[in-house]
């Protein structure tokens, strides 16, 4: 359990490169957001079935360090069908499911996110800022890298102007947009082909998130609030030392 507590820690202090008030201001407004949103531990399934039946992500292999890969889809999210709150919710789910997968010695997740096919009945500019804000304040550090990928030049005019601000600065350079022309070499030099998902030429099957769904609670990460009873201000300080 400590060794967990530690971990925990060390990531809200690398997240505000270990400003201790930053990192105890953003660790106390992550409790507060967990009870909310996953008052039993985590976020139970029928609360996001909507979402996960749209198959926009789905779980992939690991990369060459071991991070598990999370690939997401943008052309399977419409604007026009989606609730936030739900959205929300759903975010926090599979944010829970990807970092069950990260072994022990790993931190990260990498992430795949395919833009083909993406146009304007697509772009959700406030899902998309929403999603990043879940996963930079309450998720710190949990990010590897991004690989953006099939990137059409409309999306990247939305991504400049409306989103990009809204990341922080720890966050933005692990969203890496990769060229359709060294897709294949990029892709190869962060995940061995027998990891790589088959639709990018490799020889991993993708599975859907609704086929994660029998999981048990167990095999979720454990939400910070059942440690509250140990951290700390003092406990953020020691993780600095």
């Amino acid at each position: 359990m400590l060794e967990v507590d530690n971990l925990t820690l060390r990531r809200f202090l690398r997240a505000r490169d270990h400003n201790v008030d930053k990192a105890a201001a953003m660790l106390l407004k992550y409790l507060k957001w967990r009870r909310e949103v996953a008052p039993e531990g985590f976020v139970p399934e029928e609360r996001v079935r909507r979402e996960i039946a749209q198959d926009k992500a789905c779980m992939g292999g690991v990369d060459r360090s071991g991070r598990p890969i999370l690939v997401a889809f943008a052309a399977r999210h419409y604007s026009a069908d989606r609730d936030l709150a739900e959205f929300k919710s759903f975010v926090a789910y599979f944010l829970d499911k990807i970092c069950a997968r990260i072994p022990r010695g790993q931190e990260k997740f990498l992430a795949i996110v395919d833009i083909k096919g993406w146009g304007y009945a697509n772009c959700d500019v406030r899902a998309y800022i929403a999603a990043i804000e879940i996963m930079q304040n309450y998720y710190p550090e949990r990010l590897g890298k991004a690989l953006m990928i099939n990137v059409p030049y409309i999306f990247m005019k939305v991504w400049k102007t409306m989103i990009y601000p809204f990341i922080d600065t720890n966050t933005r350079d692990k969203f890496v947009f990769v060229d359709d022309k060294s897709l294949h070499e990029t892709l190869r030099r962060e995940i061995d082909e027998t990891q790589l998902p088959e639709f990018l030429g490799g020889k991993m099957p993708l599975i859907p998130l609704k086929d994660y769904a029998q999981q048990t609670e167990s095999a979720l990460p454990l939400p910070l609030h059942i440690y509250t009873s140990v951290i700390s201000i003092s406990d953020l300080i020691s993780c600095t030392k």
